[in-house]
């Protein structure tokens, strides 16, 4: 079976899907209240973690620990053996983004009060630094899950007002670049290229960017935008917003899942869709490819870009990555 939907999925609005270290486990968020671990090959939850408010991301610290952000602005930690667990601190608003960061130790929060900060999370005082962003956080990105890490320990922050961010996080005060987004609309996704070259951006118009650190001229010369997740409904072209973005730890493709229910893998180096994966019955609101590349989480679960309506119950997938869903494709004439 190359694909199958986890059993006893959350009940309101998934909001983020992790892998653990060794992709066997599965981290999952939500709008109600609780952090559920899956274990992969069973499709069924191990651990659930009923929490004061909701979840609106989640990343793995180590293989027994994960930490979490929440709408009431609060980072935990949970341990996911002993179910024990520890505010590390708050920020003044929800915790939109949360990313562990293993290259310097340390987890990073972005949040609604326009802030980063820093964790370390095994001292009592957690906080290290908190750090003032342009707008509101939107989404953040700290290296590629499964890919070595990248020479500077880079983190890229989207905001609100399409600011873009670029952090070393061994010295956050002060920004390597400021950017602004290449799209026109709200920043909804972001996600770095392995070896940390570049990122993608993904928008609520229906785009993506793939942008490169680098900031000379030849270097800038090779980004580029295009569109995506777009379809006709009642005989009017749609615009469906981005809402996640991965990319791929080995083979360096990238997945976007939008508000159409698609997930398409790409191949940015050639500029080629490389596969488009079947239509999920509502909005895909997460996405996360495991260390090695050989699975990918998708979360299907309506994110209101319409309003209120009648919609399918929320599910998560597991799918079995095959090489040519992923894998670009070689060049004519290339041995």
């Amino acid at each position: 079976m190359s694909e199958y939907a986890l059993s006893d999925p959350p009940t309101d609005g998934v909001t983020a899907v992790r892998f653990g270290p060794t992709g066997d486990s599965l981290a999952v968020t939500s709008w109600d209240a609780a952090l559920r671990l899956y274990d992969v090959a069973t499709a069924d939850v191990v651990v659930r973690l009923p929490q004061p408010a909701p979840l609106l991301d989640v990343d793995f610290v180590d293989a027994g620990s994960v930490l979490s952000g929440a709408t009431d602005g609060g980072l935990r930690l949970h341990g996911l053996e002993t179910g024990v667990e520890r505010v590390l601190g708050w920020h003044a608003s929800g915790v939109r983004c949360v990313r562990f960061c293993g290259a310097v130790g340390a987890g990073v929060s972005g949040s609604w009060d326009r802030s980063l900060k820093l964790w370390d999370v095994r001292t009592a005082e957690a906080c290290v630094g908190t750090y003032a962003q342009p707008d509101k956080v939107f989404a953040l990105c700290v290296g590629a899950p499964g890919a070595p890490p990248p020479p500077a320990p880079l983190v890229v922050v989207a905001t609100a007002a399409r600011h873009v961010h670029l952090l070393d996080l061994r010295r956050p005060s002060e920004p390597l670049q400021r950017r602004e987004s290449a799209l026109k609309c709200q920043t909804r996704a972001v996600a770095q290229m392995p070896g940390g070259l570049g990122y993608a951006l993904g928008s609520v118009e229906g785009r993506v960017a793939v942008e490169y650190v680098d900031p000379s001229a030849e270097a800038q010369a090779r980004k580029y935008a295009f569109k995506c997740h777009r379809t006709v409904v009642d005989g009017v072209g749609t615009a469906f917003p981005v809402n996640a973005i991965c990319y791929h730890p080995r083979h360096g493709t990238f997945a976007t899942g939008g508000c159409d229910g698609h997930v398409n893998v790409w191949d940015g180096a050639n500029k080629k869709r490389l596969c488009q994966l079947p239509r999920k019955p509502t909005s895909v609101a997460a996405l996360a490819f495991s260390a090695d590349g050989s699975r990918l989480a998708v979360a299907a679960s309506y994110t209101y870009e319409m309003g209120e309506r009648e919609r399918a119950p929320d599910a998560v997938y597991v799918r079995t990555v095959a090489e040519a869903e992923v894998k670009p494709k070689a060049k004519r004439g290339d041995s």
